[in-house]
């Protein structure tokens, strides 16, 4: 049997709390971004971004970053965007969110850039 490890996360470090699931594994790196997006592609969901503040990450509300690319098959695009966003708000974490039509809910959400947090 594992170890069950304990992941020191408080509201009062921003630099310490977990993001969703993928937030307890190492960074994604652009490899790993590019087969996310072409996974939310294949599976026909709508790509969109999210940003926001270290320090109002833990919150419901995130900044929407434009519209939903609605139909977007383009996985370039999509990694364009997230970029673009990052450039725009280079001290913001972003996320990406892959929305199912057909349920009418997020298909998949993770963090794709975490902004540094000042300490």
């Amino acid at each position: 049997m594992s170890v069950m490890q304990d992941y020191p996360s408080r509201l009062s470090d921003p630099g310490s709390r977990k993001l969703g699931t993928f937030s307890y594994l190492p960074p994604l790196d652009a490899t790993q971004i590019r087969r996310q997006v072409e996974y939310i592609v294949a599976k026909g969901w709508n790509p969109a971004l999210e940003h926001t503040e270290p320090e109002h990450a833990a919150s419901h509300y995130w900044y929407m970053w434009k519209l939903p690319l609605f139909g977007e098959t383009d996985v370039d695009r999509v990694l364009a965007e997230i970029e673009a966003c990052r450039q725009a708000n280079p001290g913001h974490h972003i996320r990406l969110i892959g929305y199912d039509n057909i349920k009418q809910s997020q298909g998949t959400s993770m963090v794709v850039h975490r902004a540094p947090v000042a300490r």
